[in-house]
């Protein structure tokens, strides 16, 4: 398995397929969350195709310089919090059942492209009732058609982003209903640069069959260069209904942002700062966020054993009056952030976060961390991942929210199967004692997911 895919099997966020570390005559691309990354073009070799189950399905054959490749994910997951949202959410104890379906189907005709990846995700027993990420039904999740000239990539329709580690843009995979966007990217080969270039508008889920529809209030455009270990971008961002400090109004937020990452050796690291600046209903924008990540693998020792340093810092808003908003918006986020099940999102925090995973035998990974978060600003409160202000600041000026705790494991079942569970638990800290319900959350999550 390449070094870089090390920070995901440590946050078992996603299956890690086995199938492509087995030692074929050919190679199988690392399955991805997008799908449409993935290049199978390997297989028009009839033999190739005979290695492994799946390869009539990668690869379908449909004459000169045409041909079709297909696959599915099919997800179950199982969600239980007691005393959610520290005992204040609607439903503190709350237990659930997210189900979906993704299959694909990706056209390969010369130098054109369409790919389409419909989705069915539904959700049994959310309290108090379903919400648009926990079910959409039957929708379109991606449909778009691709245009290769030269060095150039064209592409125009519904797809799924995911910008380097994804603190700005991610495909929410976690939550059971993916984000989509509508809109055109195109790519460009400059050497050993790829320079993207957006124009997307985000797909609103409805809680019905083929009701998902384009946004008419946000919309998200930009620049996303990304070089050997160092990706620069410029990200615009709109949204014509924005929430902050109990107010509604228009937000014009521009990104610019810088990441570093690799590997020496044993050593890994991904460092990204961003900086934040535009207009919110007539206030100034000044807002930031750097975030850390250090780790070093032990590939001598029992288990093989990976520990990584994750620190993060995160602006929030000083005043509510002063006419300049600092509270940081993270736009898209990954849907876990922090962890398999953190109620907290990067927002107005400071977090600490040290990880151990190691290999606990064959096709079985684990992983252990503790998690700290402390506010960045007293005079702003704690947001969920979305962006969502889940605790006012209240009178309080504890900085201290909380400290987390979670445990997880995986088991590849097969190349395609893998099982998984996260345990965590989240004890309240002195802001969260002082301005409202604080107990101690408990979550738990067991997963199956089946892809190819």
């Amino acid at each position: 398995m390449p070094k870089r895919c090390l920070p995901f099997l440590a946050l078992l966020a996603l299956p890690v397929p086995t199938a492509a570390q087995q030692r074929e005559a050919w190679q199988a691309p690392t399955l991805s969350i997008t799908r449409y990354d993935e290049d199978w073009s390997d297989l028009a070799d009839a033999e190739k195709r005979g290695h492994h189950w799946t390869g009539p399905f990668k690869y379908i054959p449909l004459g000169d310089d045409a041909w079709l490749s297909t696959g599915v994910e099919l997800r179950a997951r199982v969600e239980s919090y007691d005393d959610n949202l520290w005992g204040g959410a609607q439903a503190p104890d709350d237990a659930y059942l997210w189900l979906r379906a993704l299959p694909y189907a990706d056209l390969h005709v010369g130098k054109l492209r369409a790919f389409v990846q419909p989705m069915i995700a539904y959700a049994v027993g959310v309290a108090p009732s379903a919400g648009p990420v926990d079910q959409s039904r039957v929708d379109l999740l991606q449909g778009f058609a691709e245009a290769q000239l030269g060095p150039v990539t064209l592409r125009a329709g519904r797809q799924m982003l995911s910008l380097g580690t994804e603190r700005l843009v991610g495909t929410r995979y976690g939550p059971n209903v993916p984000l989509a966007f509508d809109g055109a990217r195109a790519d460009m080969r400059i050497g050993k640069a790829t320079v993207s270039l957006l124009a997307v508008k985000p797909v609103q889920p409805g809680l019905h069959s083929f009701d998902d529809a384009t946004s008419n209030t946000k919309a998200l455009w930009g620049a996303y260069a990304t070089l050997p270990e160092l990706d620069l971008y410029y990200l615009g961002y709109r949204n014509r209904a924005a929430r902050f400090g109990g107010n509604e109004g228009r937000e014009v937020r521009h990104n610019l942002g810088l990441r570093s990452h690799g590997v020496r050796g044993d050593w890994h690291w991904n460092v990204e700062g961003v900086y934040q600046f535009g207009d919110y209903d007539g206030q100034r924008i000044a807002a930031w966020t750097l975030g850390t990540e250090i780790g070093r693998s032990f590939p001598v020792l029992p288990m093989a054993p990976d520990a990584t340093l994750r620190v993060n810092v995160v602006s929030g808003d000083k005043k509510g009056d002063d006419g300049r908003l600092g509270t940081f918006n993270a736009l898209f986020p990954k849907g876990k952030y922090f962890g398999e099940l953190s109620p907290v999102g990067p927002t107005n925090i400071i977090s600490l976060n040290p990880r151990v995973s190691a290999n606990l035998g064959k096709d079985v990974s684990a992983s252990v961390a503790a998690m700290a978060y402390w506010r960045y600003s007293t005079g702003d409160g704690v947001y969920d991942i979305p962006g969502n202000l889940i605790r006012a600041p209240g009178d309080s000026d504890a900085r201290f929210i909380g400290k987390e705790a979670e445990a997880t494991i995986a088991w590849q079942a097969s190349a395609e199967w893998e099982l998984s569970a996260s345990l965590s638990a989240f004890a309240p800290g002195a802001f969260i004692r002082d301005t409202g319900p604080a107990k101690t959350i408990t979550m738990l999550g067991l997963e199956s997911n089946f892809r190819f």
